[in-house]
């Protein structure tokens, strides 16, 4: 069994904005800086032991606080990506909510179907059960990493987990 902490990326300029992001490589916000320290003694009392993110700057730099306080390894991986809203990106943040369930199967116009978010997700997870089993491990992503986990390990019709409000809460942790 693999216990997973997942962490959603620090606050970004496209956050404040109200602006999707998708596959944009932004930066964290200063308060996006001051949010990744608040997970540094979280990790510490969740027994972290390896972290990943989606190589996206945003996810990246929301661990090195973290990891460079507990010295632990980071390893950004594309497959923990956001989903890739194509012509959408750095729309309004609500005019893509509202397309979330439209594309379950059919992608984002010149981007991807969160379908195809999930087989990037179920790769990572096979990649992950078949050499860390026995770990605990940190994932910072994004909404479609955070739909896959609740979707590949907890079975929620991706349907739900695309459709239900997103609040934020201090981790969310899986067993898998």
């Amino acid at each position: 069994m693999i216990t997973i902490w997942f962490e959603p990326h620090a606050t970004t300029a496209d956050n404040e904005a109200k602006r999707a992001s998708g596959w944009n490589d932004v930066d964290l916000s200063e308060k996006g800086y001051r949010d990744a320290l608040e997970i540094v003694e979280r990790c510490k009392s969740r027994g972290i032991e390896i972290i990943f993110t989606s190589d996206l700057q945003r996810a990246v730099k929301t661990a090195i606080p973290a990891a460079s306080q507990h010295n632990l390894p980071v390893y950004p991986d594309n497959r923990l990506r956001e989903c890739d809203y194509g012509d959408f990106t750095l729309k309004d943040k609500e005019l893509v909510e509202t397309e979330r369930s439209k594309r379950l199967s059919e992608p984002f116009p010149s981007g991807e179907s969160y379908n195809q978010c999930m087989k990037r997700m179920a790769s990572f997870l096979d990649y992950l059960k078949a050499n860390f089993d026995g770990k605990t491990v940190m994932i910072i992503g994004h909404r479609a990493t955070h739909f896959g986990l609740d979707h590949i390990i907890n079975k929620e019709p991706l349907i739900d987990c695309v459709s239900k409000h997103f609040t934020h809460q201090p981790g969310w942790k899986y067993e898998f």
